[in-house]
């Protein structure tokens, strides 16, 4: 048992989603949004070091030690799995351990909408799920596979770094491949897997334009591909994609995109209403005749109002989204308030009638 394991299961126990470890501070659990302190003397760099290096094995450590930092996927018996994070900066090293849960959630209980389920069904075009770090991108990614793995009997090839959530094997093949241990990135993953006889590919993450160009040409030839970008909102998104290429080559990957996108979720995190937790809020963009078009001739500023018409087909606005969720008193409605672009509709819900001054991103007078 690595000595790391210790502060571990306290930060399971008392219902932490990552556990710290860093040079000069006790380790921390983060709750919620807080990071509490362990009863712990502070941290050595000695002991920073030997804690993570006894989890780490000869690889990784001579990729942290070349780089800096490194990702792996952890598995502790009697602990479950964790995402672990290694970095080197001024005072010595530090180490994030994020919790993965025992099981894969369903889109139930993830409370996602129900539309994403049909997302799961379709035979091929690309797939998003978008948001900053944190916000639970890679647990509803994992919920869709389990939607496929439960409904359907295909070849799903997954490319992470690292592999968080396990998947075992039901009515699907299901095989995973952690990039840096078992192909050297994303690009070279996903072009192996394109011969691999795949149905569903997930790409843990599209970090560069060969990597969004070769989904694009999966998505074209028959397959379903999943993805994640950093990005906040459906038209960003977009824009991302096309600004990430060459300039010459922006009409084509509009093109490639009208055609091949089909939906694009959108994730925050909000702090519950009771303070224990937080709840998803979700943007909702599905590919219509009309958003191609908007997506064809650049005009992303036109996706938020071919969002708001077309309610009717699942979608939604991250506004819409955080409203709903107020509204019904599941979220905090001061921390919605600050997520929202358009603040007003939020302000009869507000706790802090100092936060009246906020309007668009613009303090004036309440």
């Amino acid at each position: 048992m690595a000595r790391l394991d210790a502060f571990l299961e306290i930060g399971r126990q008392q219902g932490g989603s990552d556990i710290h470890f860093s040079v000069g501070l006790p380790p921390l659990v983060r709750l919620d949004d807080d990071l509490m302190p362990i009863q712990y003397r502070s941290l050595t760099d000695r002991e920073c070091r030997d804690l993570v290096r006894e989890i780490m094995d000869d690889e990784h450590w001579a990729v942290f030690e070349r780089l800096g930092s490194v990702d792996i996927g952890y598995s502790a018996e009697g602990l479950g799995r964790f995402r672990v994070n290694v970095v080197r900066h001024r005072a010595g090293m530090s180490a994030i351990c994020r919790i993965i849960p025992d099981e894969v959630p369903t889109l139930a209980e993830l409370s996602l909408p129900r539309v994403i389920a049909g997302f799961t069904r379709l035979s091929n075009g690309l797939v998003l799920v978008t948001g900053s770090t944190g916000t639970g991108k890679s647990t509803t990614l994992a919920a869709m596979i389990r939607e496929i793995n439960e409904h359907a009997s295909l070849n799903i090839i997954t490319l992470e770094d690292p592999i968080e959530f396990v998947h075992e094997s039901k009515r699907c093949q299901i095989i995973q491949r952690e990039v840096g241990t078992h192909v050297p990135s994303f690009h070279a993953g996903l072009r192996a897997a394109l011969r691999e006889d795949p149905d569903v590919i997930l790409v843990g993450e599209l970090r560069d334009p060969e990597t969004v160009t070769l989904a694009l040409e999966a998505a074209e030839t028959g397959h379903l591909v999943l993805g994640t970008l950093h990005t906040r909102g459906a038209a960003q998104t977009i824009d991302r994609i096309v600004d990430a290429h060459p300039s010459e080559n922006h009409a084509q990957v509009r093109h490639s995109l009208a055609e091949n996108l089909k939906a694009v979720i959108s994730q925050e995190l909000v702090r519950c209403a009771d303070g224990r937790g937080r709840r998803a809020a979700h943007e909702l963009l599905i590919v219509n005749v009309a958003v191609q078009q908007m997506i064809r001739e650049g005009k992303s500023f036109q996706i938020p109002g071919a969002i708001t018409i077309g309610k009717r087909l699942g979608m939604q606005l991250m506004d819409q989204s955080l409203l709903a969720l107020v509204r019904a008193g599941e979220v905090d409605p001061d921390e919605a308030f600050l997520k929202a672009e358009d603040k007003w509709g939020f302000a009869p819900f507000l706790t802090r009638p100092e936060l009246l001054g906020i309007v668009n991103g613009e303090f004036r007078a309440a």
